[in-house]
């Protein structure tokens, strides 16, 4: 079960994540960041600190926007992630392409 709650700021979005993400659900995930890249933000973060599994599908979902960002040069951050989501990130060479942090804060910080 995935549940995402958008929480709008001044110049961003953070779509908070909870639960896990798999192949059956990973269509939610996108279908969030294609409607937070529809509201013209210029930073979206992915809370991921209540997120206690993900799957391929899922992080296929991050990597398939990874050039949309650049083009419309979007800040893009996730932070709060699990050592064990963390890790699977990590294992794929994922947390080289993406920006990953530790707090919503550091993620502001890296724009």
């Amino acid at each position: 079960m995935l549940a995402i709650k958008e929480v709008f700021h001044a110049d961003y979005v953070t779509l908070q994540l909870s639960g896990e993400i798999d192949a059956s659900n990973s269509v939610l995930l996108d279908e969030a960041i294609k409607q937070a890249l529809n509201g013209n933000h210029e930073r979206i973060l992915i809370d991921a600190t209540a997120l206690t599994y993900i799957s391929s599908a899922g992080l296929g979902v991050f990597m398939s926007y990874l050039e949309v960002f650049e083009e419309k040069n979007i800040h893009f951050a996730l932070y709060g992630l699990t050592p064990t989501v963390f890790q699977v990130f990590q294992i794929l060479g994922l947390d080289q392409l993406l920006t990953i942090t530790g707090s919503a804060e550091e993620a502001l910080q890296t724009s």
